[in-house]
């Protein structure tokens, strides 16, 4: 599948191309951005998303933006409300 209908949760993409590289844990990042240490490894666990604020952190630590980090957690949650959501039933409306 393609990214665009399977991506990585934002927690994988932080893992795997910035935690593991650095050797640095989720503990020790929480601690740099100055957030509780358990919306680090949560976030890394894949149970829970990017908020507006850990994006912000997150930007600032990597020398990224917040928009990279809100994009991979907009492809995320798109792509599991397509597997869930059934918008079969509406019909579009018609241009006039």
């Amino acid at each position: 599948m393609s990214l665009m209908t399977n991506p990585s949760h934002p927690g994988d993409v932080l893992a795997e191309l910035y935690l593991t590289p650095l050797g640095m844990s989720a503990i020790t990042l929480a601690a740099k951005l100055g957030v509780p240490r358990t919306r680090i490894e949560r976030l890394v666990k894949g149970q829970t998303a990017i908020t507006v604020d850990t994006a912000m952190r997150l930007a600032r630590f990597f020398s990224t933006t917040p928009e990279y980090w809100m994009n991979l957690q907009r492809a995320w949650d798109l792509a599991r409300a397509r597997e869930t959501i059934d918008v079969s039933g509406i019909k579009p409306l018609e241009a006039a």
